[in-house]
């Protein structure tokens, strides 16, 4: 291996430790969560600069721990992971991160009269997920382009109608992908 290569696998793998420390950090803050809530919860089990040093990316968890961590949150491991259209999931792509989640509260007291789609949509993914106690969701980019499709639009297109909706979660990330 190069030593160059070697760099880039380096950035790609800090990359996914900190894509995987911003999952950890969002289902945290879903339960409502501080670190020093996890510890006393979990009465000592999860130290609290342990579980910060994961979320920061600071530190490697393994794939045991990651497990023991998801049982603890209640939640299966694939949620703790980073989505599946994010360049670190697998090779890196070269696009940009794009992550859409949903505050499920705003969604579901939108007046909008063509909300309607939106809060069936949302309420099937959280059956089919068994996200029902959840306050936010996750939307996964073939998911967003289902919804597209159901609103007749695009994604884009879509993605501003949330964001006109005011229905975003602070953990969003949307990365305008023109130059």
């Amino acid at each position: 291996m190069t030593g160059r290569q070697a760099e880039e696998d380096a950035v790609v793998s800090d990359g996914y430790a900190k894509a995987l420390g911003t999952r950890l950090r969002a289902v945290r803050m879903q339960q409502h969560l501080s670190l020093h809530g996890v510890e006393r919860k979990s009465d000592g089990k999860w130290k609290a600069v342990v579980v910060g040093s994961y979320e920061r990316g600071d530190r490697a968890v393994s794939v045991q721990r990651l497990s023991e961590l998801a049982d603890f949150y209640g939640v299966p491991v694939s949620d703790l992971l980073p989505p599946d259209d994010s360049p670190f999931a697998g090779a890196s792509t070269g696009t940009p991160l794009s992550r859409i989640v949903l505050n499920l509260d705003k969604v579901m007291n939108l007046t909008d009269n063509t909300a309607d789609i939106l809060r069936r949509f949302v309420t099937s993914i959280q059956r089919q997920r068994g996200d029902a106690h959840l306050r936010t969701l996750p939307v996964r980019h073939e998911d967003l382009r289902t919804l597209a499709l159901m609103y007749d639009t695009t994604v884009e297109a879509l993605t501003e109608r949330l964001v006109r909706w005011q229905v975003l979660a602070p953990e969003s990330v949307i990365v305008d992908s023109e130059p």
